[in-house]
């Protein structure tokens, strides 16, 4: 079966890299799927999983916006922050979202609102992508 390679890379360093069969995105359009030969694009992401089918499998990617360019051979991903499902922790990940939820709900005026939904959707994508639930 055709592959095509796959770079995860966040100002950190690489985070995942991979010949796989698609890739599948959460993209500010919506949702891409990518196989090898597809035509050249670039896209902005949204906060969610990078799915990647190997080998009849599916891995995760958790990734925290970013952006997509794609190559008829290779999917590169450029991520401002970026987590295998193997890499996360779940306790860091939880107590996140418990923070996140606090300062949504306790309706001060210094809360920066919009930076407290994001951390929110950061720590339940992080979450979900440990569970599986993508």
């Amino acid at each position: 079966m055709k592959t095509v390679k796959v770079n995860v890379v966040t100002p950190d360093g690489p985070v995942y890299e991979a010949d796989v069969e698609m890739v599948s995105a959460k993209a500010q359009s919506g949702e891409l799927g990518i196989l090898p030969g597809h035509i050249p694009m670039v896209a902005p992401l949204q906060v969610g999983a990078v799915r990647l089918k190997k080998e009849g499998n599916t891995e995760l990617v958790a990734v925290s916006g970013g952006f997509l360019e794609v190559r008829p051979d290779q999917v590169t991903i450029l991520a401002q922050a970026a987590e295998t499902a193997e890499k996360i922790d779940v306790e860091r990940a939880s107590e996140a979202k418990k923070r996140a939820e606090q300062r949504l709900q306790a309706k001060q005026d210094n809360v920066d609102f919009k930076r407290a939904e994001l951390a929110l959707k950061r720590a339940i994508n992080r979450l979900n992508v440990t569970q599986n639930k993508y």
